[in-house]
């Protein structure tokens, strides 16, 4: 794992994808019972558990939190992928190797099997799971500011909308007491936000930094909630003629 690159924040790193393990992995259920509590405990009751079927590297199931007048939009948060610790550098300490995602969907989004068919419903699902397996399929790791193009060069997730990758930042949106859970061994599992961006505003980010791109996303406001439609925050303005 070299950086070939450096952008405003540090290197950009280009992994390799390590060799598939021989077995496939199985869930922890200690763990899906402690992300399930800590879940239940600072943003609301488990409507329902998206399970993996058959995995490499983690196993990722996917939580379900439905909306509530007080929070009126969906919660997926994954279970699994801070089953093994992620390649941090050395000068981090050592609660930074545990992690889980999570993203925030509009109230009106169709979460069922049958909606999730439809990859213009399931995107948000399949980055999660994507991005869960990621440091542990790359020998890499993922946090603050940490940005993820769909693809090299960035696709769009699907064709209703042109946003092409993901920052990983704290849930905002959520309580604070979410952000870190602390199991019964000690391990410290930090729960990261994906907040979905445009290509440009990726390479606004690697050039510019993640507090720059932040603040014009803040003056935009745009928030954790996922608006495939939403304004491209450094979208070169043209001409009216």
């Amino acid at each position: 794992m070299l950086p070939e690159e450096t952008s405003s924040d540090g290197p950009i790193y280009r992994h390799e994808q390590r060799e598939p393990e021989g077995e496939l992995a199985r869930g922890d259920e200690a763990l899906i019972q402690e992300v399930t509590a800590h879940v239940e405990a600072y943003i609301g009751p488990v409507d329902v558990v998206f399970h993996e079927i058959a995995s490499t590297y983690v196993h990722v199931d996917v939580h379900h939190i439905a909306p509530t007048p007080e929070r009126p939009w969906h919660v997926l948060v994954t279970s699994g992928m801070s089953a093994r610790p992620m390649t941090t550098p050395p000068e981090l300490p050592p609660d930074w190797r545990h992690a889980e995602l999570l993203v925030s969907l509009p109230a009106e989004w169709k979460l069922s099997a049958e909606a999730f068919e439809d990859e213009r419903n399931y995107w948000p699902v399949r980055a999660l799971k994507q991005l869960a397996r990621l440091p542990h399929e790359y020998g890499t790791w993922l946090g603050y500011g940490h940005t993820v193009p769909n693809g090299d060069p960035p696709e769009p997730y699907a064709d209703n909308t042109k946003l092409s990758g993901m920052i990983v930042l704290p849930p905002l949106s959520l309580p604070e007491s979410v952000h870190r859970l602390v199991r019964p061994n000690g391990d410290v599992v930090r729960f990261w936000s994906l907040v979905p961006l445009y290509a440009e505003e990726m390479d606004f980010k690697l050039k510019e930094g993640s507090d720059a791109l932040l603040e014009k996303l803040g003056e935009a406001g745009v928030g954790d909630v996922v608006a495939p439609s939403r304004k491209n925050v450094v979208a070169k303005k043209l001409w009216p003629f």
